[in-house]
């Protein structure tokens, strides 16, 4: 059998983890392929699309994910081990705030939607804010046995995990539960924050290459990684902001977090709540910085200073 490297279209998705799919490929173990991804919109939202189109958008065909992709000689109880080569983005992207979803739906009921270009390693994603592109594919999964499940939410076989450390160099580690694996990706982002506060990353067509090995001396039940290198290095060059959510819910912390960054981000540097708000899923960081320390735990929100012209 050949180890590639072999080639998956745009047009070869999928919309569900499920075992009965057929697969796109059958491959060996330490093969490399090349996967031509289309936005997690599934080609609705373009880089001529209006705040307009957001109300047309298809529900029923966001995440849809390429493959799946069968590696002989995988079984249940061995991991597949997922090494990210190379992504490369295309030259525009789109982040916006879907009405219903995001972490501040309520306080940000209007859709908003920004297209932003991309190139030269950089998006300009508002006059004078300047973002490094660290591109990479949220949804990076396998099938698992039972009742077909959505794309969107995670799993132990990974998925929606929208991890923005999973960067071209890394190594990613999935349980495998079903023959074959059956692996499938998706969902290109051109650059994200911790947490990817509204919903959305800049989310982008994305052309993946990637090797899928099975390993029997790595054992793992939910998704681990190795990164590429250091973390932080891209915007890591001057201070961050940032704003603490304490409290005993995480979710309501994670939320106060985010609006007294979006103050900040307001009085600081002049920023309408709509756009502090996009800005802090595309480069901003939300982590639980405490949760020892029962009964409030923290989470803080991040933004970098350096993005700042």
């Amino acid at each position: 059998m050949s180890s590639g490297p072999f080639h998956i279209g745009r047009d070869q998705f999928h919309l569900a983890w499920d075992a009965t799919i057929p697969p796109i490929l059958t491959v060996a173990s330490g093969s490399e392929i090349e996967i031509d991804a289309l936005d997690a919109s599934c080609g609705q939202i373009t880089a001529v699309s209006t705040v307009a189109d957001l109300a047309n958008l298809d529900f029923d065909r966001v995440d849809q994910v390429c493959g799946p992709v069968f590696v002989d000689g995988a079984e249940p109880g061995d991991t597949l081990q997922v090494e990210l080569l190379d992504f490369q983005p295309g030259d525009w992207g789109w982040t916006a705030a879907i009405p219903g979803f995001g972490l501040l739906t309520d306080e940000f009921p209007d859709a908003a939607l920004r297209i932003t270009r991309l190139g030269g390693g950089m998006a300009e994603f508002l006059t004078g804010v300047r973002i490094p592109l660290a591109p990479f594919c949220g949804v990076l999964g396998l099938a698992s046995p039972g009742e077909p499940r959505s794309t969107i939410p995670p799993t132990e076989q990974g998925g929606n995990m929208d991890t923005r450390h999973i960067t071209a160099g890394s190594v990613l580690w999935l349980p495998v539960a079903v023959s074959g694996a059956l692996f499938s990706l998706g969902d290109g982002h051109a650059a994200q924050g911790d947490g990817e506060v509204c919903g959305t990353a800049i989310e982008t067509p994305m052309r993946a290459r990637i090797r899928l090995s099975v390993r029997r001396d790595v054992r793992v039940t939910a998704p681990e990684f190795q990164t590429a290198g250091p973390l932080g290095t891209s915007t890591n060059t001057a201070p961050w902001l940032a704003a603490d959510g304490v409290g005993p819910d995480l979710m309501t912390a994670a939320r106060d977090a985010v609006r007294r960054m979006i103050d900040r981000l307001g009085q600081q540097h002049g920023l309408a709540a709509i756009d502090a708000y996009l800005l802090l899923s595309v480069a901003g960081d939300l982590r639980i910085s405490e949760i020892v320390d029962q009964p409030n735990w923290i989470v803080t929100a991040y933004c970098p200073t350096s993005i700042f012209g």
